[in-house]
């Protein structure tokens, strides 16, 4: 019997051997990625939302996180994580661990805004996430309480430029898309409101509808109220009119330059396996296709599917961030 050791072997055959085993390893990394994402997801995902219960993106949230759970056969959790105008939910998500079990429904404020309003954020949105899919993407609606005189968009110009004390406007919070549209129609037709903030869409339409503020840029989760009278749509922020309101008009009519809309996507920690981000992407984009999300996106309030590749969502977040980068500071808006 020939007996060897590691002793009698040259420094040729040690460092080969060394080689072999680090590409072994390497193999089973490589391996193990898919394997992972092929058994992902063995237990409930996580879907955190940064705004109350009720708002469109918590709307969104709860339809897609349905179907996602019928087609992995997993809970899709959705967890309503509250505060910084997104920051808390998004530093949650940016900071969990990249497995594919906590995710993040965000919206163009938190992704596209805060940077640029934030003195400090607690992440950077642009690297610690992943832009996994867009879901929708929609237009704002001016609307006012019903004792508001006005009935049209040129009269409401006319009677806020007249308001002495200046009318109050609600927002879903500061930096909010909501305030940001509100302020660049201020500066845009020259008239003054005083701004109002709320803790998210909910709080600010329940607002506007008491009575305490008379104004405010609402998100598709007005359309009840405004159905039932409750508020008064008089212009959308979409470069045209909208399908569900034909009779309201378009600000671009009247600014053509002015068009203002606002999107939610999905969104995981950077680090995130590739198979399981490409499993994500076509779940998703199944579900927007499917005819009963359309039909419970219309009936929340007209929420249009937005169904990108990778690549066209990741340039429209890089567009946004350009765009809103310029009016937060023209407008000299800033949270600290």
């Amino acid at each position: 019997m020939r007996a060897t050791s590691s002793a009698a072997a040259s420094p040729l055959q040690r460092r080969a051997a060394g080689l072999l085993a680090a590409l072994l390893l390497a193999a089973a990394a490589i391996h193990a990625v898919p394997a992972a994402a092929q058994a992902w997801p063995s237990r409930p995902v996580r879907l955190l939302v940064p705004i109350p219960p009720g708002g469109g993106p918590d709307v969104v949230a709860r339809i897609v996180s349905q179907k996602l759970a019928d087609a992995f056969a997993q809970p899709f959790v959705v967890e309503n994580r509250v505060g910084g105008n997104g920051n808390l939910a998004g530093d949650l998500v940016a900071k969990a661990a990249p497995d594919g079990y906590t995710l993040l429904v965000g919206m163009d404020s938190l992704i596209a805004i805060n940077a640029h309003l934030y003195g400090k954020m607690p992440f950077d949105p642009l690297k610690d996430l992943i832009p996994v899919a867009s879901l929708v993407s929609n237009m704002f609606v001016l609307a006012l309480n019903p004792s508001v005189p006005a009935k049209t968009f040129p009269e409401f110009l006319d009677y806020a430029r007249r308001a002495n004390p200046p009318l109050n406007y609600a927002s879903g919070g500061n930096g909010s898309q909501h305030h940001l549209t509100m302020e660049r129609l201020k500066q845009r037709a020259g008239i003054q409101l005083v701004h109002i903030p709320y803790k998210g869409g909910v709080p600010a339409t329940t607002a506007t509808v008491a009575g305490e503020v008379s104004v405010m840029m609402s998100g598709t989760s007005t359309a009840p109220q405004i159905r039932a009278g409750r508020l008064r749509a008089i212009a959308v922020t979409g470069a045209k009119r909208s399908g569900l309101l034909p009779d309201v008009a378009a600000i671009a009519e009247f600014y053509p330059d002015f068009e203002m809309t606002q999107w939610y996507g999905l969104f995981a920690p950077a680090g995130t396996p590739e198979p399981v981000l490409a499993r994500l992407r076509a779940e998703v984009a199944r579900a927007l296709a499917s005819s009963d999300v359309k039909e419970k996106f219309h009936g929340a309030g007209g929420i249009d599917a937005w169904i990108t590749t990778p690549q066209e969502f990741a340039a429209a977040i890089r567009a946004d961030d350009a765009k809103y980068s310029k009016l937060v500071k023209d407008i000299g808006a800033r949270v600290d």
